[in-house]
């Protein structure tokens, strides 16, 4: 039996969201909406630290049910994804067969009770009030190969394991795939999903959020802070900071007992937003300086 998991309205989940310190734009909020009401996977696609993983956190969090994550990576295989045989329990099964002579047929090495629940497996075969959050993460990250795992979990929210036969979902997780777009997705997985980007948020955004989620910022403090972050993405770096970074650097200041941004202080912690030598050489020292009066408006 599919349950469907919905609110009321997309101002209701957008005002839910907002309590539990997201603050979703209205097409981020229709689209995560629409994937809860019609039980379709949601695809997000955005830049690194834009808040695509937060999203099924807090998902999580307004459903009061199990996150699922798997993390994907360059090789990622079924064996890591979705199930494997525990290969110990069925020596020790065999071993104790021959021990009292017994006859061992494939299908008793083979059953339910000898599986390793794999992150997918174990959202399809999840027994909760409410159905599971499953993220996978950074989908961009595995194989080309992997991506045809995922076609008939997204379609069916079923898996198919040869020994055993199709395991359906009860009750369907509810979905939610990222990527930082470091290669294109096939077009047979987004068709499975909804889909959204999640860009850079406006500076009115960005502040909302690092008051939300850092509330010992001072409103000063955390309107310089995303100033000075919105002017260093105009700069040409090879890795331009995103949210995470923002807040990083804001819960950095706080525990520094800073009230406000000077040249020195940013070039102190330079290290909290950007993450390789080249940017950090690129912007500190006058360049720093530069963007801060472009920040501050003086």
């Amino acid at each position: 039996m599919r349950n469907t998991v919905s609110f009321e309205s997309i101002d209701a989940l957008q005002s839910a969201l907002r309590a539990n310190t997201y603050i979703a734009d209205r097409g981020l909020a229709t689209s995560l909406y629409l994937a809860l009401k019609l039980q379709r996977p949601l695809f997000l696609e955005g830049e690194a630290g834009v808040g695509k993983t937060e999203v099924a956190k807090v998902t999580a969090r307004l459903l009061d049910t199990e996150l699922i994550r798997l993390q994907c990576y360059e090789g990622l295989d079924v064996s890591h994804a979705i199930y494997e045989w525990n290969y110990t329990r069925q020596l020790l099964h065999i071993r104790l067969a021959e021990a009292q002579g017994e006859r061992i047929e494939e299908r008793d090495l083979f059953g339910r009770d000898y599986l390793l629940r794999r992150p997918l497996l174990k959202a399809v075969e999840f027994d909760g009030p409410a159905p599971p959050v499953l993220l996978i993460d950074e989908i961009d990250r595995s194989d080309e190969e992997f991506e045809a795992f995922l076609l008939e979990l997204l379609s069916d929210f079923q898996i198919t394991i040869p020994e055993i036969g199709t395991i359906s979902a009860e009750n369907p997780p509810v979905v939610i795939l990222t990527s930082n777009r470091t290669r294109e997705v096939h077009d047979a997985l987004k068709r499975r999903c909804l889909y959204h980007w999640i860009d850079y948020p406006s500076f009115e955004k960005e502040r909302d959020i690092v008051l939300a989620k850092v509330p010992d910022a001072p409103e000063k403090l955390a309107q310089q802070i995303t100033a000075f972050i919105q002017e260093l993405r105009t700069a040409d770096l090879y890795k331009i900071p995103g949210v995470a970074e923002t807040l990083d650097w804001a819960t950095a200041l706080v525990a520094l007992s800073h009230t406000e941004l000077d040249a020195s202080v940013v070039n102190d912690t330079l290290g909290v937003i950007l993450k390789y030598k080249d940017d950090v050489a690129r912007i500190k020292g006058d360049r720093v300086q530069h963007l801060l009066n472009r920040a501050l408006n003086l």
